[in-house]
């Protein structure tokens, strides 16, 4: 079922496929507006929910969970890296530029933006910790024509920086109207929008250098415990069946029917409570590396976390002319690096 990016449209499909299909186990993924809703429509109706792809503050707390030994849920478990993952990463990128350390946020106005910009989870306080200082002008609207207002405010306070977790469709627009506007940061690191290369060949060479977290790369030195083929094998794969180039979330989602497979086969049977238990202490190595809960580290029995490393988008030999190239290991010593970062010229 498609959620259309939708809560509402989100919550619907999920009823349905609860009530009208029977079904015995739900997968879920990507960003809050999709995991959450049907996280909630499942925990109403006692039906074991497996999702992932969207950072897990936004998933545990957003749905009015609690980090800590105690569960928040009982039918619904969430596999992804957090926010201290993601910001780690970014710092450990910037100090191997050398800046002002004055940095300037894209925080919109949804369940990513609200938890990226929030003062208590997200990024200003591990930022001041850091030295480096945070200019945030406040949420926007998603899918804004007009940046201005954001831009004259890292203008003002000379950010060498700029981050924050932006749509696709949006970060075209400010970055091209920024670069119109003569402000051009020495490194720009953004969440989401920066995912897909065919995002960066619409910018074309003004594209070269921008940073994102990586959360799964045809690098990655893990396999499908479900097909056996390496993360390389299964890029290699999509790249010849659809002609596209590998992106992200297609670790991910392959992730997540072999913690699925996993679960059934630890329960031994579809019976609802028997898949949520099982999952409760579910350990598989997958295609994106561990999937454990019940780890010590863990925020919340509910949640099992996965690791980040940095990348840079470089032009390359590839179906679109640029490839996301891994320039800091330091969140995941296991996938190997092929630079470090560049600053980004005008």
């Amino acid at each position: 079922e498609d959620s259309e990016s939708n809560t509402d449209t989100a919550a619907a499909r999920a009823a349905k496929l609860i009530d009208e299909d029977g079904i015995d186990l739900m997968l879920v993924g990507n960003t809050p507006e999709t995991t959450n809703p049907v996280g909630d429509t499942c925990e109403a109706s006692g039906v074991p929910c497996i999702s992932s792809l969207a950072p897990w503050q936004p998933w545990l707390i957003g749905r009015g969970g609690t980090p800590g030994p105690e569960a928040s849920f009982e039918w619904t478990y969430h596999f992804f890296w957090g926010l201290e993952d993601v910001i780690a990463i970014f710092l450990s990128m910037w100090n191997q530029v050398e800046t002002n350390q004055s940095v300037g946020g894209l925080f919109p106005n949804d369940g990513d933006g609200n938890a990226w910009g929030d003062p208590t989870v997200g990024f200003p306080a591990p930022l001041a910790a850091a030295g480096y200082t945070l200019t945030d002008p406040g949420r926007y609207e998603n899918l804004n024509q007009d940046f201005t207002a954001q831009i004259n405010a890292f203008k003002d306070a000379n950010c060498e920086l700029i981050t924050g977790v932006v749509i696709p469709p949006d970060f075209p627009v400010f970055w091209q109207q920024a670069k119109q506007q003569g402000f051009v940061p020495k490194v720009a690191s953004i969440g989401k929008a920066l995912l897909f290369p065919e995002s960066i060949q619409a910018l074309g060479d003004d594209g070269i250098g921008l940073t994102s977290e990586v959360w799964w790369s045809p690098n990655h030195p893990y396999s499908s415990s479900l097909v056996g083929l390496s993360a390389k094998e299964v890029a290699d794969a999509y790249t010849a069946a659809t002609g596209g180039q590998w992106t992200q979330p297609i670790g991910f989602s392959h992730a997540l029917f072999e913690v699925a497979i996993a679960a059934l086969v630890a329960a031994g049977s579809p019976d609802k409570t028997a898949v949520r238990d099982a999952v409760k202490t579910l350990s598989v190595d997958t295609i994106v590396g561990p999937v454990t809960w019940g780890a010590a580290d863990s925020p919340s029995p509910n949640l099992a976390k996965t690791k980040l490393v940095g990348g840079q988008w470089r032009q390359a030999d590839t179906p679109t002319g640029y490839d996301l190239i891994i320039v800091d290991n330091s969140g995941n010593p296991d996938v190997p690096t092929a630079g470090t970062v560049e600053p980004i010229t005008a």
